[in-house]
């Protein structure tokens, strides 16, 4: 860690740890309970509301981000294990009017219905297809020798098997994933290096302090999302 534990208590006299995490090419410190999941500290503490958090078991996939360019669901990690780590949210993957290659392909294909599973389908994606590139087998692999995986249907199904949608838009989210697969290899590796992307939180970026909702301060950190700003309005 990078600094012994807090020396003070809170909720009910849980000794606090002082963590560093880099999300979205950003550092940012907290004080976290050292049984804080990292899904838990993306939203109840830095106000990533785009993670959701849906069976909290690992079983959905709705909490997938990626860390260190690899997707992992975030319910099932600590936030103090990733303090060296690059974290990557759905929030750093692009902004209004200049969407990820990926993010872009979900809206043309109609990716979604609900949305509720969809930050974590976007992210499993992307960093599926980093999966692919370099070559790395999975269950469905037919010739797990091979330098070059074709992404068949029985792959697309297999490797994306961990995110869960209920609206069963299956059909489209394959159809916005194999887009982005037949596209140039340095739109895909764009997806793939999102760490590195200066984040501007999807509720507010793009908007002048003027454009905001009368109800979202124009002094709003930029770091904070604006419907975490107004409590009224509810992030999911």
């Amino acid at each position: 860690m990078s600094e012994p534990d807090v020396d003070r208590a809170r909720d009910g006299g849980v000794r606090l740890s002082a963590i560093t995490l880099n999300v979205n090419g950003r550092s940012r410190r907290l004080d976290v309970d050292p049984r804080t999941s990292l899904l838990d500290a993306l939203r109840e503490q830095l106000r990533l509301s785009g993670t959701k958090k849906g069976c909290d078991h690992g079983q959905c996939g709705a909490c997938t981000v990626l860390v260190n360019g690899r997707r992992v669901n975030s319910c099932l990690t600590l936030a103090v294990m990733r303090q060296d780590d690059e974290i990557t949210t759905i929030e750093g993957m692009g902004r209004p009017g200049r969407l990820s290659a990926m993010q872009a392909a979900f809206v043309e294909r109609d990716g979604f219905q609900c949305g509720y599973c969809t930050p974590g389908q976007i992210c499993s994606a992307v960093g599926m297809l980093g999966e692919v590139r370099a070559g790395w087998p999975s269950h469905a692999t037919a010739d797990v020798s091979s330098a070059r995986i074709e992404l068949t249907d029985e792959e697309l199904r297999e490797r994306m098997s961990g995110n869960i949608c209920r609206c069963a838009a299956y059909p489209n989210i394959a159809a916005a994933i194999r887009d982005v697969a037949a596209d140039s290899g340095a739109d895909i590796a764009a997806d793939s290096e999102a760490a590195g992307v200066d984040p501007v939180p999807r509720h507010v970026a793009g908007h002048a302090a003027a454009d905001l909702p009368a109800d979202v301060p124009a002094d709003l950190p930029a770091d904070v999302p604006a419907d975490v700003a107004n409590p009224e309005r509810g992030p999911v």
